[in-house]
């Protein structure tokens, strides 16, 4: 296919090398199941990068990692964005939604739960339990 003809897909991702890695790697993924599309990744900078001189709960703002992007997104500036599950807010903005979450490389992430929660332990759930 002449790469005039082909769609590009802009992907917003932040600036720092981790995001850029999981950036580059959910590209990489996508063009195994679409060859044929051309991605664009533009990246930019989050309040979270910016203000470096306060601690991050002083800066009084949340969403402090993905709220340029999500602007970037509703916008049309990007199509789609790559963020850290751990930087997601709880509640997502308006217009905006997961779309797909990565099979996780490695899964000997640990949960961390209050000391009067201490009856629920890992070791106490049924065989293939999931916690999400």
């Amino acid at each position: 296919m002449d790469r005039s003809n082909r769609k590009t897909i802009r992907v917003g991702s932040r600036k720092s090398e981790l995001a850029l890695i999981q950036t580059k790697f959910v590209i990489s993924q996508l063009k195994e199941l679409h060859p044929e599309i051309e991605f664009e990744i533009v990246s930019m900078t989050t309040m979270g990068d910016r203000v470096l001189d306060k601690p991050l709960p002083k800066i009084g703002e949340k969403s402090l990692f993905t709220k340029d992007l999500e602007v970037a997104l509703l916008s049309g500036t990007v199509d789609f964005i790559v963020h850290s599950l751990k930087d997601l807010p709880t509640v997502m903005e308006i217009g905006t939604t997961i779309g797909a979450v990565l099979e996780r490389d490695d899964p000997r992430d640990a949960l961390v739960l209050r000391e009067d929660c201490k009856e629920y332990q890992l070791d106490s759930l049924p065989s293939k339990s999931f916690i999400g």
